[in-house]
């Protein structure tokens, strides 16, 4: 059971999940990519202990469970995941769907707010989405009395008719967005503070898997945490600070690994920062990725926050 904060509770039982820039790619690089998505759903799902089924079409991902909040919690935190929606399913016939909207629809509005609906629709009917929006809306109103806005509702009830189903939902709660972790290179990532954290972050978020690195004992705890919040299966290898350059000059030689990311920004001390690339540039060969390199200080710690890597 899902409770919106801006409607009462409605009963959930499935997870309707989007991608954006995964539909984006050629059917065969599309298929690979789901197909790692839906694995790295399980396996996040699976550490959590939630009890679930999953199902996969060509443009829509669906989670049953009855888990539903800590379902949610998990989902947001899956890098390629766009939007996510907790629904209710009901049959594809207009006589199903308008039982089903009247039913939602009465507990959340009255003659004084009103509504909208949105309806999209794939698969052959022998109805438009304009029907279904004028047949169901009416009787909503029937049952009601609320006015309809299209513009500024007081209640958006999605309609999404997928061939012989429909699914009813109220919100589209966003996503981490980006590709599916696994689907790109493989990226040593050099930590040393949150801000570190932060950029191997972003090149995660690119589908990239990522080794973390560092010479500081206290993050060994902190990153730990933070694998555990992002569903990560990360390696994390403590080296003696002395042997960092020698260390990377080992790793630049080993196939696995296709490039660097560091923390290195030109907001604050340029100079120093670009001292720190040429002498890391010195020690491998491998590509150097600076995600963070021309953002401002206070959108890095703003992003940190937001990660929940600094209060």
């Amino acid at each position: 059971m899902y409770e919106n904060t801006n409607y009462q509770i409605v009963k959930y039982k499935v997870i309707l999940i989007r991608y954006s820039e995964v539909g984006l790619k050629a059917r065969a690089t599309r298929k690979r990519f789901i197909k790692t998505l839906v694995n790295n759903i399980k396996n996040a799902l699976s550490n959590r202990k939630i009890s679930f089924k999953i199902k996969s079409e060509w443009d829509r991902i669906y989670v049953y469970t009855d888990q539903i909040n800590s379902s949610l919690d998990v989902l947001k935190k899956i890098f390629g995941i766009s939007s996510i929606s907790p629904a209710v399913q009901t049959l594809s016939s207009l006589k199903s769907i308008s039982n089903l909207a009247v039913n939602i629809s009465k507990n959340n509005i009255s003659m004084e707010k009103s509504f909208a609906l949105r309806v999209t629709r794939t698969g052959e009917h022998k109805y438009t989405s304009q029907d279904v929006a004028v047949e169901i809306g009416n009787d909503i109103v029937n049952v009601t009395n609320a006015n309809v806005d299209l513009t500024k509702p007081d209640f958006e009830l999605f309609i999404e008719i997928r061939d012989d189903r429909a699914f009813l939902f109220t919100e589209k709660i966003k996503g981490t967005g980006g590709l599916p972790l696994g689907t790109q290179a493989t990226i040593l990532a050099l930590i040393s503070n949150f801000e570190s954290i932060l950029a191997a972050w972003y090149v995660m978020r690119r589908g990239c898997n990522v080794i973390f690195l560092t010479t500081d004992e206290s993050m060994i705890n902190f990153l730990e945490i933070f694998k555990m919040n992002w569903h990560l299966s990360s390696s994390t290898n403590l080296i003696k600070s002395t042997d960092l350059y020698e260390e990377l000059h080992k790793l630049s030689k080993d196939n696995r690994y296709d490039a660097i990311v560091t923390n290195h920004n030109l907001d604050e001390k340029p100079k120093r920062a670009l001292a720190g690339i040429k002498i890391l540039r010195k020690h491998t060969k491998l590509p150097i990725l600076q995600p963070l390199i021309v953002m401002k200080r206070d959108e890095i710690i703003n992003k940190c926050r937001i990660l929940g890597l600094v209060k």
